[in-house]
């Protein structure tokens, strides 16, 4: 039996309710929805819409469903998802993470002194949290789709992005 993006999503809503680790049972179910040909094909084709699209929005927890469909390659700056967590799922080529560990007191909002802490890649159906707070960086390859769970709206909420520039390694 299949699993679609319904199940998913219930899943979802179910693990944010009643359990004390629910990025976890996300990232697993993410891997079991990310393992489906049919849920590939119709959301990560190379018909899909180029750019960030919600797919899903909870109304009872604010959680969110995004398909990241890119052309060209990317290099994102260090930057976190400021009150909310993160699920990020691999569909299509591969995405390098970066997670960065503040060295300085930040006590600068604007500008952190970081180090690499930890540097993984996510292959197709692979997926990886990042949960609140946490500063990192994703690059991958043109053509690279990915699925992104995040436990609200960031347009919603403050995030923090850090020019290359000002984040200097420790």
């Amino acid at each position: 039996m299949s699993y679609l993006l319904e199940d998913f999503c219930e899943d979802c809503s179910l693990s944010l309710a009643n359990s004390e680790m629910p990025q976890e049972e996300i990232r697993r179910s993410m891997e079991k929805l990310l393992s489906e040909t049919d849920f590939i094909e119709k959301y990560f084709s190379s018909e899909a819409e180029v750019g960030i699209n919600v797919i899903h929005e909870d109304d009872k927890t604010g959680f969110q469903v995004l398909t990241h469909i890119y052309a060209n390659g990317k290099e994102s700056p260090p930057h976190d998802h400021g009150t909310s967590w993160a699920v990020y799922g691999q569909a299509v080529k591969h995405t390098d993470m970066t997670i960065w560990r503040r060295t300085d007191n930040g006590a600068n909002e604007n500008q952190a002194i970081v180090e690499p802490e930890k540097t993984f890649r996510l292959n197709p159906t692979m997926a990886g949290i990042f949960e609140i707070g946490k500063i990192h960086s994703i690059k991958f390859p043109d053509g690279a789709r990915f699925l992104r769970v995040t436990g609200t709206n960031l347009n919603k909420i403050t995030t923090r992005s850090y020019n290359r520039d000002e984040c200097r390694e420790g």
